[in-house]
């Protein structure tokens, strides 16, 4: 299901009579391609409270010979150190307040981090910043009748079958150990050393290691070397670092392992019989499960096929549209990927440093292989936006319940308590969310399936018998 890539706020102006009772004043000038240039005045009061409350956090910290730390009088510490000493602290503190309240009134629809400038600072003076950012772009919606899409095979073949219940057969597997010489596919049980130039190396010994034969987690042909052999049988493999290993000390080295095979051990899959069936379903007979086997492996491929296409529709749609995306816009775009990547990394136990060492790129090579995802997932996200516009696509109350049915469900708790849990700006985002997917299937629900040209069949790679 397509999802929009971000969310735009819809700020509410305020009237010129507002205005004039608060503290602060904005005026926007629109920029070319999409930019615009808040000019936002702050009145000198406001910034003499700011340089106040600058002095307050940093008293404690100045020390002036004939007072005590945290009891020098502002107007001395000024009049030694220049009016400015407290300008950094008053200013990121107005930033901070003045910014969010500049958005919600100057009536913009901002699409982008603002890249900010002070104009004026000076004690007894309004205190002055612009601040330059990108503006949501207006699109001109191409006609989303009729978009061509690939027809995709969804009949399930019997080595589909055959390969989803082989799953199951090793998913009940047991290991058992067997007297006979080491296998493609068995798992040895050893003992090792490894030895560089004579030397032991550091992280080159384990014990009762359980080492699957085929798998490749060792390096070089390490496994292949114990094929041919048994349980009591002591040899010596040789081996050579790949020149790339991370281990720079053994990149590209020789080495020799003294190998002692403990336990030989091999798979055993269950017999695919009826007892197999009623052990891993709720059918009585082998037949029945493969049949409700098939029917599920349909469903899903029809699905895959439909998320495809639905992909390859709004991609079109967004190609022939017209919209003109400026670049703050997709760097803000980049951001936020970075850090979903980021936090997915460290789901996983890297850091985004090291996932970039593996890779062998920097941040900026990095961001810039990711830039036309984010070009794309922006322009997606737009037409979809204006195509729920155009067609007057919202999401009910209705829509929204049966939404958090769905989340009840599948994270198996009470829908009272997902209603609990669910906010109000939460049920919102729903709503523009569930918009969206309405865009999708309106623009799916007039699509016009077409065979895979000739060449791109010719693209595409054999498959392995």
């Amino acid at each position: 299901m397509l999802r929009k890539q971000w969310n735009t706020r819809v700020p509410s102006c305020a009237s010129a009579a507002d205005k004039e009772e608060q503290e602060m004043s904005v005026k926007v000038e629109n920029l070319e391609k999409n930019m615009a240039k808040l000019t936002v005045e702050v009145d000198a009061a406001e910034l003499e409270k700011a340089l106040e409350r600058a002095y307050q956090k940093q008293k404690k910290s100045i020390s002036v010979p004939g007072f005590r730390k945290g009891k020098v009088p502002r107007q001395l510490v000024e009049k030694m150190y220049g009016p400015q000493v407290f300008y950094d602290d008053a200013a990121n503190d107005l930033l901070s307040k003045e910014y969010p309240r500049a958005y919600d009134e100057c009536g913009l629809e901002i699409a982008s981090q603002p890249k900010i400038n002070i104009e004026q600072l000076e004690k007894g003076k309004n205190f002055i910043f612009t601040a330059e950012v990108a503006v949501k772009p207006e699109v001109k919606l191409a006609d989303y009748k009729g978009i061509e899409v690939t027809k995709i095979d969804t009949d399930v073949t019997d080595d589909e079958v055959n390969t989803e219940i082989d799953l199951e057969r090793n998913k009940n597997s047991r290991t058992v150990t067997v007297d006979r010489a080491i296998e493609k596919g068995d798992t040895a049980n050893i003992n090792f050393e490894g030895f560089v130039d004579g030397q032991a190396f550091d992280g080159g010994k384990g014990e009762n290691y359980d080492l699957k034969i085929g798998s490749g987690s060792f390096i070089d042909n390490f496994e292949d070397q114990l094929i041919g052999h048994r349980a009591g049988d002591e040899l010596e493999v040789n081996v050579t670092f790949p020149e790339n290993y991370q281990e720079k000390s053994l990149a590209g080295k020789a080495a020799s392992f003294k190998v002692k095979v403990n336990e030989v051990k091999t798979t055993e899959l269950p017999d695919l019989d009826d007892e197999f069936a009623q052990d891993v379903s709720e059918f009585d007979s082998l037949d029945e499960y493969k049949a409700d086997v098939r029917k599920k492996l349909e469903e899903r491929k029809k699905e895959q096929a439909k998320r495809t296409q639905q992909d390859e529709a709004v991609a079109k749609l967004a190609e022939a549209s017209e919209m003109e995306i400026p670049d703050p816009m997709v760097d803000f775009q980049l951001d936020q990927m970075m850090n979903e990547f980021s936090q997915n990394m460290a789901q996983q136990g890297l850091s985004m440093q090291q996932y970039l060492q593996f890779t062998g790129m920097n941040m900026a090579q990095f961001r810039e292989q990711a830039r036309p995802d984010a070009l794309s997932r922006i322009q997606s996200s737009l037409v979809l936006e204006a195509l729920a516009k155009a067609e007057g696509l919202v999401a009910s109350d209705e829509d929204v319940e049966e939404e958090l049915k769905k989340m009840a469900d599948s994270y198996k708790m009470e829908l009272d308590k997902v209603k609990e849990l669910v906010d109000e700006s939460q049920r919102e985002n729903m709503k523009k969310d569930l918009a969206i997917q309405k865009a999708v299937d309106l623009i799916y629900d007039n699509v016009r399936e077409v065979e895979k040209k000739e060449e791109d069949k010719k693209e595409e790679p054999e498959k392995e018998e």
